[in-house]
């Protein structure tokens, strides 16, 4: 099947739990040069009231794929300019002073060589932010892996797979420290879910919109039913049933860096 645009209502069941992230990141953000804010990846734009609050005087550009989340992103008001492009291609034509990526990069490939471009762009004293979902160990993430190849092994081979998120100190070896101060670190959120209307497990509903959409993506009809239905008992075993009175206690390990640029001397 053809991949399916990012669904904004979806997403935004668990808005909330998703900003968490992205705020601690900011918080790390220290003082910054002159420039714009870049919002890569900025989606329907979750993070952007709290970008322009913080930086109120700066232009903040969000950049997305999407068509469907830059609409929702424009209708906060919150963005000077909005820019439909792919991050891994994406030239900026003018000079940012915080390039910030909440949730995104975990989407993209060979990190080595997009961080250092991004972090290239900077100037003297400019930052990179990061935040990635480090959860790919955890039920939630293994077991979408496992039940594709084992109810549709037509479809799916993990037998090379690698997380495309590394542990944390690859992140600090990719900056070397003459040119830059790097900060790496992790946080386990201990998220409360609550069971769907439908019943459907609380822990499916939070990746349905993210974690699962490659695999929706390559199925079709009844094998999206049966996908689903077995991923929800699944995660009935290893996280337990969910009720409205007996929320399910969700672990998500995600991964921090910041990068500032240090003085250049030529």
């Amino acid at each position: 099947m053809a991949e399916t645009d990012w669904n904004p209502e979806l997403y935004g069941r668990f808005a909330g739990l998703r900003l968490r992230p992205a705020l601690d990141l900011l918080s790390r953000v220290s003082d910054l040069p002159e420039g714009p804010v870049i919002d890569m990846g900025c989606g329907s734009g979750a993070v952007g009231g709290a970008l322009a609050t913080r930086f109120p005087d700066r232009d903040l550009i969000g950049l997305d794929q999407s068509p469907a989340m830059l609409e929702e992103a424009e209708e906060t008001g919150n963005y000077t300019r909005l820019i439909q492009s792919d991050a891994t291609s994406f030239e900026p034509d003018v000079t940012p002073a915080l390039v910030f990526a909440n949730a995104l990069c975990h989407w993209l490939p060979d990190h080595p060589a997009l961080f250092a471009r991004w972090a290239g762009w900077l100037p003297s004293g400019g930052s990179l932010a990061v935040q990635m979902p480090r959860q790919y160990d955890a039920p939630s993430h293994a077991l979408l892996r496992q039940i594709a190849e084992d109810i549709f092994p037509d479809y799916f081979d993990f037998s090379d797979w690698e997380p495309p998120v590394a542990a944390p100190g690859a992140y600090a070896r990719l900056f070397s420290p003459d040119r830059y101060h790097c900060t790496v670190w992790e946080t386990r959120y201990y998220q409360s879910l609550t069971p769907g209307a439908d019943g459907s497990h609380p822990v499916r509903r939070f990746t349905q919109s993210t974690a699962m959409r490659p695999f929706l993506d390559k199925l079709d009809g009844d094998e999206v039913t049966r996908f689903i239905a077995t991923y929800d008992a699944r995660l009935q075993d290893a996280y337990g049933t969910a009720t409205p009175d007996a929320p399910v206690l969700f672990p998500f390990q995600r991964l921090f860096f910041t990068v500032r640029r240090q003085d250049v001397i030529a």
